[in-house]
């Protein structure tokens, strides 16, 4: 039986026009899609890929059948919503894998621009994969787990010499082949892509959870002190000013975007695509909204992509509106209850 199911796999492998690919010419330039199709060997790293193109905003779908791709290619190609694809295929698809060349060809005599990375592993690295994660090998038969990954790579050897990208993935952490993944179809490095998002807040409110930096700049001077300065707040600026024009404050921004900057390449290396960095001050509404407004400045002027929200702000203005309440000092009471007339 298994010399049967064997030998069946290897004529499903080479064959071909088993199906016919439709040929219907898609009006849009190659630069309007992209697809990455993830194919190769079973336990090589598919599905970790597949969570890297998915954490790069690519469309992912796992085991689709060969076939079925210029269908995809048609029913998405007006959506707006979605222009990079990645695509899963391999052996799990048993017969229909068969089909995956013809896929390529008619890939190639599109306009669609498209990238076929071959993930691989060496036969003792596979073995001991599939025995920590305690599963069959696609191919399983009869024979030894070495005998199955023998046949798929046969079975997969025409895709083998069609890939654009091969990578061996024995020695590689799940961030290392991110970024073999990301330099392949995005052409650019880890730091590039990272996100920097930076927010203000009040301590007095109470210190963030959700950032991997937090920084305290109640050392600066505070406007809150200077009549005219105490309605304002840090995106005023007058506000902005006096803060920033301190000798204080014209060190410390030098040397706290000096150090975001040397970061951010060694948290790119450690997979993180966002680094969130929160500012605090006493109340959220001066010195921190100035720093945050700076450094967002800084950063975008060279190169850096980020963003930036002030914490105390927004909530003032949802208390404004109703929706937050607020006390006989004017501020913010963080309250779950609903006003009578909202219920």
């Amino acid at each position: 039986m298994t010399g049967r199911r064997n030998r069946q796999l290897d004529r499903d492998a080479e064959r071909r026009g088993a199906i016919r690919v439709k040929e219907k010419a898609i009006k849009m330039t190659g630069g309007d899609v992209s697809f990455v199709i993830i194919t190769g060997l079973s336990g090589a790293g598919k599905t970790q890929s597949m969570k890297a193109l998915e954490d790069l905003d690519f469309f992912c779908i796992d085991n689709l059948p060969p076939s079925l791709l210029p269908q995809l290619v048609e029913l998405h190609a007006d959506t707006a919503e979605h222009r990079k694809y990645a695509v899963a295929m391999d052996v799990r698809g048993k017969e229909y894998f068969g089909h995956l060349v013809d896929a390529l060809n008619w890939l190639a005599r599109s306009e669609y621009h498209y990238t076929v990375v071959f993930l691989e592993c060496r036969d003792s690295v596979l073995v001991r994969r599939f025995s920590e994660a305690r599963r069959q090998h696609p191919l399983s038969g009869t024979g030894s787990i070495y005998d199955s990954i023998a046949l798929e790579r046969r079975v997969l050897a025409p895709i083998r010499e069609r890939s654009h990208l091969v990578l061996d993935t024995s020695d590689l952490k799940p961030v290392e082949l991110q970024a073999h993944l990301r330099a392949a179809v995005m052409g650019t490095s880890a730091h590039e892509m990272m996100v920097v998002d930076i927010f203000s807040f009040g301590f007095k409110y109470g210190a963030p959870i959700d950032a991997d930096i937090v920084f305290d700049v109640r050392f600066l001077p505070n406007p809150f002190y200077i009549p005219e300065l105490k309605a304002t707040t840090g995106l005023d600026p007058a506000c902005a000013a006096y803060v920033l024009e301190s000798p204080i404050a014209v060190g410390f921004m030098e040397t706290f975007r000096d150090l975001i900057l040397s970061l951010i390449p060694h948290y790119s290396t450690e997979g993180k695509g966002r680094l969130t960095i929160g500012i605090g001050c006493t109340g959220g509404q001066h010195r921190s909204v100035v720093i945050a407004e700076e450094l967002v400045r800084q950063l975008a002027q060279r190169g850096v992509k980020s963003q930036v929200r002030h914490r105390e702000i927004a909530a003032r203005k949802l208390a404004a509106s109703g929706e937050l309440l607020q006390d006989e000092m004017g501020d913010v009471v963080y309250d779950n209850k609903a006003k009578d007339g909202d219920r």
